[in-house]
């Protein structure tokens, strides 16, 4: 199964490790730190040109990239248990 992230990506739901709020998790140093090295690598993928409000880190052939996205944690936490209910259908 795929979650759509905006603008015409799609991701497999299996390679997401997980989905941040963006303004709750860039308090954290860790975070900032986190984003700023997979910037640095070139691992950051904007799937938005408006407010970014979530990221969400995927694990892509043996290394993790990050996608930037418009759409909120919680929507796509909420497409993600919908895709999770469809598949058990």
């Amino acid at each position: 199964m795929y979650l759509h992230l905006g603008q015409e990506v799609l991701i497999r739901k299996s390679d997401i490790i997980g989905i941040f709020d963006l303004d709750k998790a860039t308090v954290s140093k860790r975070s900032r730190m986190f984003l700023a090295a997979k910037e640095r690598e070139g691992k950051v993928v904007y799937v938005t040109t408006d407010l970014p409000k979530s990221f969400i880190v995927c694990e892509n052939g043996g290394e993790s990239v990050v996608y930037i996205s418009q759409i909120s944690a919680q929507t796509l936490l909420k497409r993600c248990n919908y895709i999770l209910k469809i598949s058990f259908i």
